[in-house]
């Protein structure tokens, strides 16, 4: 399996003022034919650095948002490309897309008119911004079926691009759009469709040509806003930094997934959902912020002190009384409130007052405890006063429903007093009512059911067999019931006057209660909102430094001058947790010698760990982590490209392995940048030996072919021609590294340590037979590969063609002795054919 991280694009802001539009559905208009190869030709490169955006140019954009994600593309009209955004998770108040909107300042935006209530919400207060400047975009709504995947695909496979040849077969064709459009990602494909509809029915920059020419589109290109890397899920799933594996509970089969061994598993160690959903944002958003990263390494190296280690755990135990205060503010708004959403609500207030006071005995020169004591005002005392001194939780867990303490109504109190009184009252009734009964009647009782009244219940007679005999004069008969009669007599309708309403009345006063006190909390909802932003950030943060206090994690430092990584005895932050003892590796690609790396050595003898070391580091550091090295030093790398070899891939076929090789390695040439740091795992492995070889040192010699703004590359090979054959140039910009091993007598000790030089051998032999394979089997693959080196032809084993040959005439001699001759339905001539022909060519 391979993976790609694309490279960071910043963009220019400088943008033409425009009128306001109003929002229209562009449902109108002709579409436009079959796009025609377009006269204009340019040759395609996926990543480069945007040049100043025209006075003239405009900017067309396209986004959906669905399930907390969200799929953008837009069309720039200065160089008539298509930029597109992965599928990005974004918060409900859709923060990532105005962060778009500021920084691309688009013209129109395009979007399905099926839409949920965040994003009909949000476009309408885009729309309302009449004094926005630059002006409003204009809002377009097309109907949802313009925005259909497989009919999205169909448009982006279908068109004609100038930028790829004429020569191109359609299946290369597609493989050649694969590799740049990321397919996987279906909000972006979507997103995609609808952009392309758009502008066929708009005629974007050809509105006054014939419909024969069609919409200029010289490229697409991925891009990502200002200080932000973006990281396709390849390198999630090849780098481990997420893996999601079926859960093990019998009750989640159909559907439940849990986090398996990955960076992301033994980091999440927060208390509320919130933390762990922020913690997974910021690993799908890794950033270049050197202001916002050491802010966050400040938080963690400072509960890693060992004085603040009981303030840390006293903050982890508050944060985990914070709850989802969304869904609970969402349920007041529809005034489906539960009582369990109260005590909920009452927990989270309190334990963020906590939050405050503890933050307030902190340092105030950290940017987070300022804000916490700042931000969490008055306003939570209030609201946690105002539900302590209102809300009854223990009656209102009794009765299933919102109830109030004393002393808060008057008249419900009142109430209240006189619906507990009622029993003995009752009791005094329903003796006065025996008294004017028949005789025959041994007790009654009067009781008191809500919404229908005072009844008085009898027991029912033996005598009392068909309806009519439950006629009793002076009662009006209500219905039976458990073998009790009920009736309405005068003193019960004299009850229902005057207090038949009580129940009720007490439930409406209590429910107005309960909606003036959710308006009281609505009204301070900003405060609730805040209190969960930055609860949630502290609680990522204290889990951070809860890991690196476990693991022995160190804090990056960055340098911008520094253009790459240095990093001084790294480990492997999930290998070191598997092995029994783990050799630590220092890595350095800063400055311009010795850009790539190659790295020789046995299988088995850790490069591909040493790789995925290299990559995890720099990655922890650009998500703010601290990380498993003794020193880091984290310079202006604008992306990771990761291209391991994994045997799930190969389990695929040949011919899918092939093509997921072609797209990845298109995706890395033609994204690497100077500060792009590229590693590179068994290229080739899978196909043909010399096309691999081939093909990595045509890609090596390209980026070397670029001199000082070469990528930072390390490449792990088992290809010793590379080297043997001189297939790379020589010069400071190559580097050779080999795996240290050391050969005694017929072992061969692995020491796991990166050291200059390269490997004499690739040691296959040895390496088969550690993994257990026959002596014989092994023996021979090395005969084989010495005939193989020395040009001579191989010829068969005799003693096993031997074996062979009399395994075969044992197995046609027990097929004759099976034969039935007197059987009639036997055919000679066919057993002849079919079984002893060719078993007989197996022997001869």
């Amino acid at each position: 399996m391979f993976s790609t991280v694309c490279t960071l694009v910043k963009y220019p802001r400088s943008r033409p003022s425009r009128c306001p539009a109003p929002v229209t559905t562009a449902l109108e208009g002709p579409s436009s034919p079959a796009p025609q190869p377009s006269p204009i030709s340019s040759q395609w490169s996926c990543i480069s650095v945007r040049p100043a955006t025209p006075a003239s140019s405009r900017i067309h954009l396209c986004v959906l948002w669905s399930s907390g994600y969200l799929g953008i593309a837009y069309y720039n009209t200065s160089d008539s490309t298509i930029y597109f955004m992965p599928d990005a998770p974004d918060h409900e108040s859709l923060q990532l897309l105005q962060r778009v909107l500021d920084e691309i300042d688009p013209q129109s935006v395009v979007t399905s008119a099926k839409q949920d209530e965040n994003m009909t919400r949000f476009l309408g207060k885009l729309a309302s911004q009449e004094h926005r400047e630059p002006k409003r975009p204009e809002i377009i709504l097309l109907p949802s079926v313009d925005f259909g995947l497989e009919i999205s695909k169909q448009r982006l496979l279908s068109g004609n691009y100038s930028f790829i040849p004429d020569s191109m077969t359609t299946t290369e064709k597609i493989l050649f759009l694969s590799s740049i459009i990321p397919f996987d990602c279906l909000l972006t494909v979507r997103a995609l469709g609808g952009l392309l509809k758009f502008l066929g029915r708009r005629r974007i920059g050809v509105e006054l040509e014939d419909y024969n020419v069609s919409i200029p589109i010289l490229g697409f290109k991925k891009f990502a806003l200002t200080h932000l890397v973006s990281i396709d899920q390849d390198t999630y799933s090849v780098l481990q930094i997420f893996k999601s594996e079926p859960h093990p509970s019998v009750y989640k089969v159909a559907s439940g997934l849990k986090e398996g061994l990955s960076l992301f598993g033994i980091l999440n160690r927060c208390r509320c959902k919130w933390g762990e959903k922020l913690l997974r944002l910021w690993f799908t958003r890794p950033t270049q912020d050197l202001e916002e990263l050491n802010s966050r390494l400040d938080v963690i190296q400072f509960f890693l002190l060992p004085q603040n280690l009981d303030m840390a755990q006293m903050l982890h135990r508050l944060l985990g009384h914070i709850k989802n205060v969304p869904l609970i503010l969402k349920r007041m708004k529809l005034s489906h409130t539960k009582v369990s959403d109260w005590q909920v609500l009452y927990k989270t207030v309190y334990s963020a007052l906590g939050l405050r006071d503890a933050c307030r005995s902190l340092p105030q020169s950290i940017q987070l405890f300022r804000d916490i004591a700042q931000e969490f005002s008055d306003d939570l005392h209030h609201i946690a006063s105002l539900i302590g001194k209102v809300v009854d939780f223990e009656g209102s867990l009794a009765e299933n429903r919102f109830t109030v303490l004393p002393n808060i109504d008057p008249e419900i109190d009142e109430k209240k007093r006189r619906l507990t009184g009622l029993p003995s009252f009752l009791t005094e009734v329903a003796r006065k009512e025996l008294e004017n009964l028949d005789p025959r009647i041994p007790s009654c009782s009067v009781i008191y059911i809500p919404l229908i009244g005072f009844l008085l219940c009898i027991p029912r007679l033996p005598s009392m067999v068909e309806t009519s005999d439950f006629e009793i004069e002076g009662l009006d008969f209500m219905f039976l019931s458990e073998e009790k009669l009920h009736y309405r007599s005068a003193r019960t309708k004299e009850l229902d006057a005057l207090l038949g309403d009580l129940h009720c009345d007490i439930r409406d006063q209590e429910t107005l209660l309960m909606y003036q006190l959710q308006c009281q909390v609505l009204a301070r909802a900003a405060v609730l909102t805040q209190v969960l932003d930055l609860a949630s950030r502290l609680d990522v943060l204290l889990a951070l430094a809860s890991a690196a206090r476990d693991y022995g994690y160190s804090r990056p430092r960055y340098s911008p001058r520094l253009l790459g990584v240095r990093i001084q005895n790294g480990r492997h932050p999930l290998m070191e947790l598997c092995a029994r003892t783990f050799v630590p590796n220092s890595a350095e690609c800063g400055g311009y010698k010795g850009r790539v790396k190659v790295i020789t050595g046995p299988n088995s003898s850790g490069k591909s760990i040493y790789l995925k070391q290299v990559g995890l580091i720099t990655f922890m550091a650009l998500v703010g982590s601290f990380v498993p090295a003794e020193e880091a030093e984290i310079g202006a790398v604008d992306a990771i490209f990761t291209r391991i070899h994994s045997c799930e891939s190969i389990s695929l076929g040949l011919s899918t392995f092939m093509i997921d090789l072609n797209q990845q390695v298109a995706k890395a040439v033609n994204n690497a940048t100077e500060r792009s740091l590229v590693l590179i795992d068994e290229f080739g492995k899978g196909t043909n030996t010399v096309d691999g070889l081939a093909l990595l040192a045509a890609v090596i010699r390209h980026w070397l072919a670029l001199g000082p703004t070469c990528p930072h590359i390390f490449v792990a090979t088992n290809f010793l021609s590379l080297i043997q054959l001189q297939l790379l140039p020589q010069g400071p910009l190559v580097q050779y590294l080999t795996m240290e091993t050391c050969e005694d007598g017929n072992d061969l000790v692995f020491f796991y340590q990166v050291c200059e030089g390269v490997a004499n051998a690739s040691h296959a032999s040895h390496t088969a037979a550690q993994a257990g394979l026959p002596e014989k089997l092994v023996a021979r693959g090395k005969e084989v590969s010495d005939l193989i080196c020395s040009g001579k032809p191989i010829k068969p084993v005799k003693e096993l063609l031997k074996e062979k040959q009399m395994e075969n005439c044992q197995m046609l001699v027990d097929k004759f002795l099976k034969l039935d001759l007197e059987d009639p339905s036997l055919d000679l001539d066919i057993f002849m054919r079919q079984e002893v022909l060719p078993a007989a060519a197996t022997i001869l």
